[in-house]
């Protein structure tokens, strides 16, 4: 159903509405009642005839108006039959009580019920135990939160009503302002799937924050997301990153956390903003909001302090923003005015001594080299006039489309000047490392995914090609392919699988690799079934017979021995909320001790894949180092596009599939993969 009488209800009705100070029922009524809301308001207590002066009804279905909301805030044994007996004259509902599958096998049982109700009845529900959503702009608190927030453009969705609370408390302090704060909860019905769609349509937002603690249809998230986030910036924190919070988080909501790599990649993959603290979310809610655009990678960064100049610029190291190279004309211009101990270089140290003048002629000039953004780095010394700074950043802010933006570090010096920039709504920083994690988050958000519609992707004759050789191995009741089977599938895609024979007398060079074969034997290596280095045929007609004995009932194949380069993993492994995740790592033993590993979600596009191999762990591959040439990053993306789409045609068959390895090389010799497993899904 349509979600736009839900949050912008004409009639809202309290069932459990109280009288009693410190009762939720009491803080509800009074929020609706005390905060600016003009609409209809109906309590509902079988216990009271009038509450705070006004009247009360006995159940919803006693009131003659149409109600477009009611809030629920009744022991949760008695919210199944409530919401029963109003399922005709009411469709939107907010379960604020607690008691359902957070609880056990009672509460299950009970959500269960409830949802029987909500499926034959097409309702909607928010919550169970959650704290309700607030609408500033037609002042309308419908939660047990205190006070109205400022009105803006930010929609808030928080799986954890507390953080819910604290960030409204911070709202006025950090000039953040909403057009919804909801929160969620135990997500019984409404989710933030639905929630995403209709915030997408709703005029009065501009960008969409979620606080969450695990996604249950990821990867329908991630779809949606990618269309809505071409208007609409999404922000998300997400908890459960370690392993002891994925555990807090299953027994506080019944949530299920996936793995926080996966979550990452999924979010960067999509051009999502990921928070990892409070402080950085509502940094970037701030930064969202910022007047001037950051449209460049390239920042410079201006100082009055040496010290806090150079580690601003450490912050850099691993983010996508760089320093801008500053023009040999530009230097000119500055060496002009500024003394001669001055760095040039940047960061650009006017010294200690800067005067107000000296930051103008130097934002001046510097603003015509166009950067993405100038970071202006400020220790208040003596003779430092930090108000005029302030109200020179300010300014220029007003003036020019490059965003100048504060990092003033220091406490008493700088509260004047904090509230100055407070009271402008420019964005400010205390700390290096977070103003400029929040740029290059603000610059990443730009690089993502431009893979085409799922669907586009799809070739179907090929998929129904591959869909029958797996089928085959499903009525023969195995778990996996033979590796002559992985192949046709592979080479379908276009990877180089290498090839292999059955038939001792075929193999003319050598050395060559001798090995079990079989969709029973996965670890063949454990289990002895791989012998390297069979140099003639006399060694050969040996190991073939051996292998034979001790697997009499398998296959054996014989590849050539290639000569190893570089050996990659490549891999598809299945999440339950993201489907299937393409892996790629180093080969041998760097995957389990480096753990040099990248994911992506499929499909993916070549040119998100390059982006994220010349930045991420693997991108020493991509550079000459101490004479030896850069492998090729072309092919290696390309591989990983094509295997991204197979995981997309083949989700519903396999359950896991790995190259190990993929050898790689930079001597023009394609990539090849040796070999191969396919595991189906039962």
């Amino acid at each position: 159903m349509s979600l736009k009488n839900f949050f912008n209800p004409q009639s809202v009705a309290i069932v459990g509405a109280s009288e009693k100070e410190g009762k939720i029922g009491y803080v509800i009524t009074k929020n609706l009642l005390d905060l600016g809301y003009k609409k209809k308001v109906f309590l509902v207590n079988p216990k009271h005839e009038k509450i705070l002066e006004k009247k009360c009804f006995k159940k919803l279905e006693d009131i003659e108006d149409e109600i477009d909301l009611a809030i629920i805030v009744i022991p949760a044994r008695f919210v199944v039959e409530v919401i029963k007996s109003a399922r005709k004259k009411v469709k939107n509902f907010i379960i604020i009580s607690a008691g359902f599958s957070e609880i056990g096998s009672e509460g299950k049982e009970r959500a269960k019920q409830l949802k029987k109700i909500i499926q034959k009845n097409n309702l909607n529900i928010l919550g169970p135990n959650c704290l309700g959503f607030v609408n500033p702009k037609i002042k309308l608190n419908a939660s047990f939160a205190g006070g109205m927030p400022p009105e803006g453009k930010i929609a808030l969705i928080s799986q954890s009503g507390a953080l819910m609370v604290a960030i409204m408390d911070m709202a006025q302090s950090e000039n953040l302002g909403f057009s919804k704060i909801i929160s969620i909860g135990n997500k019984l019905q409404l989710n933030e799937i639905n929630l995403l769609e209709y915030l997408n349509k709703d005029e009065d937002t501009e960008i969409i924050a979620f606080y969450l603690e695990g996604i249950k249809k990821g990867k329908s998230f991630l779809n949606l997301a990618q269309k809505i986030i071409k208007n609409k910036p999404i922000v998300i924190l997400k908890s459960g990153r370690s392993e002891k919070a994925q555990k807090a988080i299953s027994l506080h909501t019944g949530a299920l956390a996936g793995s926080d790599d996966i979550v990452n990649a999924a979010f960067q993959q999509e051009g999502i903003w990921r928070a990892k603290t409070i402080e950085e979310f509502i940094k970037i809610l701030s930064a969202v909001n910022l007047k001037n655009k950051i449209n460049d990678n390239k920042i410079i960064i201006v100082t009055n302090a040496g010290g806090p100049g150079v580690l601003t610029a450490d912050a850099f190291l691993g983010k996508h923003i760089e320093l801008a190279e500053i023009s040999s004309e530009t230097k000119l211009k500055l060496k002009k005015f500024l003394p001669q101990e001055s760095s040039l270089e940047n960061p650009i140290d006017l010294l200690g001594d800067a005067s107000t003048e000296r930051y103008k002629q130097s934002l001046e000039i510097l603003i015509k080299e166009k950067p993405g953004a100038i970071l202006a780095v400020l220790t208040p010394q003596d003779q430092t006039p930090v108000l005029e700074i302030a109200q020179l950043i300010i300014d220029f802010n007003k003036e020019y489309e490059v965003p100048i933006i504060p990092i003033f570090i220091g406490k008493e010096k700088l509260i004047e000047a904090r509230k100055l920039f407070h009271k402008e709504k420019i964005l400010n920083f205390t700390y290096p490392d977070i103003a400029v994690k929040i740029v290059d988050y603000y610059t990443k958000r730009k690089s993502r995914n431009n893979i085409s519609e799922r669907e586009k992707l799809i070739n179907y004759y090929r998929q129904e090609k591959n869909k029958i050789i797996l089928g085959n191995a499903k009525r023969e009741k195995r778990k996996a392919l033979y590796y002559e089977e992985g192949k046709r599938i592979l080479n379908s895609y276009g990877i180089k699988v290498a090839n292999f024979y059955e038939n001792i007398e075929a193999v003319k060079k050598f050395p060559v690799v001798v090995k079990v074969d079989s969709p029973y034997i996965l670890h063949k290596t454990d289990k002895k079934g791989v012998i390297l280095n069979v140099n003639n045929f006399l060694e050969l007609k040996r190991t073939f017979n051996k292998l034979k004995n001790k697997f009499p009932q398998e296959k054996i194949i014989i590849q050539h021995q290639r000569k190893i380069q570089e050996e990659i993993i490549l891999g598809i492994k299945r999440d339950a909320s993201f489907g299937n995740i393409v892996i790629v790592g180093l080969g041998g033993i760097y995957t389990e001790i480096l753990k040099q590993v990248e994911f992506f979600i499929s499909p993916v596009s070549k040119q998100f894949i390059k982006k994220k191999l010349k930045t991420g762990s693997l991108k020493f591959l991509f550079k000459k180092t101490r004479g030896r040439k850069p492998y090729d990053i072309n092919e290696l993306a390309q591989i990983i596009e094509n295997f991204s789409i197979l995981a997309l045609e083949l989700e519903e068959e396999i359950e896991q599939m790995d190259i190990n390895p993929l050898l790689i090389y930079n001597n023009n010799q394609k990539a090849v993969a040796v070999d191969v497993k396919f595991l189906l899904k039962d």
